[in-house]
């Protein structure tokens, strides 16, 4: 009801940011890491999942929703457009008001705005929701014989644990297309210099 009142009184908002300091935001054109994202091969196991979940099916958990669209736009630094009409390709129960109003929550630009500060993590995240793993081992089954303790950043697990799991990272299973971290802090850069927020 509140993403359908918010179109009704604003028309544009499936395509115009509410907050319009963000239309001078500085959005990265990259369409390998956008494909990487869009098919489930980021190297971020929680993420990829969300993402093969969401072609394979047509539907995607609330919780995963909002971690690979903050990956989207805040660690690969891609337009909200993009994962929006993603979503609208791909999802059964796609809405023009809560895609839209969802997008641009998620980004920081829209009307009741998350902080821009606050980036989803994709490793605690799998962790904290998918503690055994079931969900990421379903959808990404390459990954299927990882301890648990690495599932979520196979890139950190021994080279021995690597290969008696049968992962050859970068060819069986992609290594991240980005650092998290210093993806992160250059989103919370971008997001300074913007003055969104002040």
């Amino acid at each position: 009801m509140f993403a359908e009142g918010l179109l009704y009184h604003f028309k544009a908002l499936y395509e115009r940011n509410f907050n319009n300091k963000f239309d001078n935001f500085e959005w990265e054109n990259n369409s390998v890491l956008l494909k990487a994202w869009q098919t489930g091969h980021t190297g971020y196991p929680f993420i990829d999942a969300g993402m093969r979940e969401l072609w394979q099916t047509g539907y995607m958990h609330n919780r995963v929703r909002m971690v690979v669209a903050s990956f989207l736009v805040k660690n690969l630094n891609i337009h909200w457009h993009k994962g929006r009409d993603w979503f609208w390709d791909c999802l059964v129960d796609a809405d023009l008001a809560n895609n839209s109003a969802s997008w641009q929550w998620v980004t920081g630009c829209g009307v009741d705005a998350v902080p821009y500060f606050r980036i989803f993590n994709p490793i605690t995240q799998g962790e904290k929701f998918d503690s055994n793993g079931d969900y990421t081992r379903k959808f990404v089954p390459e990954l299927k014989n990882i301890p648990n303790k690495y599932l979520f950043k196979p890139w950190i697990a021994p080279k021995n644990v690597l290969q008696s799991a049968g992962v050859v990272l970068g060819k069986t299973y992609p290594k991240p297309i980005v650092d998290f971290l210093i993806s992160r802090n250059k989103s919370l850069e971008r997001y300074k210099n913007l003055s969104v927020f002040t």
